[in-house]
């Protein structure tokens, strides 16, 4: 059984955040008027500079996003992302794509297990045409530059797997890797983790050599 990953990012995913279909979504989703008219408050008359060394802007209005350091943002991402969701979901129900999504907060990922290289391309490439084709109705922009697709696989011997062709929906063409990082850990087509533990396993040895050469008995980090 091949099991197959694509996984893919919404670009500018805080700043683009549309407020008025945010108070939609809040509507739709039952909550108290009051709720979404402190919210529809929240979101305007927001403004923004740009910084650079010695240099400041102007003020420039904000019609669009959330802060990206705000308590509140997580909340209204999530409540923003769960109509996509739900309605990406039916669209491919609809098309017969046994595709299932794992979503964190702007990292998404289609996965898909199938016997045949051919038959989860095609699928993979389906699920991500439409997933951007109903996310610039959100107002939302997948990064292609950063998507991934990744294969595990129970196979002995070679492990060749072919290209995933998105020319048509991101001009690019996929090439599968060997190991792959997502949420802070690294994968490998096997899931034996050899590489996630050497490499954390390095990371610390580093650190605590790093601590030894600050530390001594004169001055520095305490022994």
């Amino acid at each position: 059984m091949l099991t197959s990953m694509l996984a893919f990012d919404i670009a500018q995913f805080f700043p683009s955040l549309n407020h008025c279909l945010l108070s939609l979504i809040l509507g739709k989703a039952g909550f108290d008027l009051k709720v979404i008219n402190f919210f529809s408050n929240y979101l305007v008359n927001r403004k923004t500079s740009y910084f650079w060394n010695n240099f400041s802007s102007n003020l420039f209005d904000i019609n669009v996003g959330v802060g990206q350091e705000s308590a509140l943002s997580p909340i209204l991402s999530a409540l923003y992302l769960f109509p996509f969701l739900h309605i990406l979901e039916k669209h491919l129900k609809i098309l017969d794509l046994k595709i299932s999504i794992l979503s964190f907060i702007n990292d998404s990922l289609l996965i898909l297990q199938s016997k045949s290289f051919h038959f989860s391309n095609a699928c993979l490439f389906s699920s991500y045409n439409v997933a951007s084709q109903l996310l610039s109705k959100f107002y939302l922009l997948v990064e292609h530059l950063k998507t991934k697709v990744f294969y595990f696989s129970r196979l002995h011997g070679s492990f060749n797997p072919p290209p995933l062709d998105l020319s048509s929906v991101s001009r690019s063409s996929l090439v599968p890797k060997d190991t792959w990082r997502y949420l802070g850990f690294i994968f490998n087509r096997r899931l034996s983790f050899h590489q996630h533990i050497d490499f954390y396993a390095n990371k610390a040895i580093s650190t605590v050599k790093c601590m030894k050469i600050l530390g001594n008995s004169i001055r520095g980090l305490n022994l």
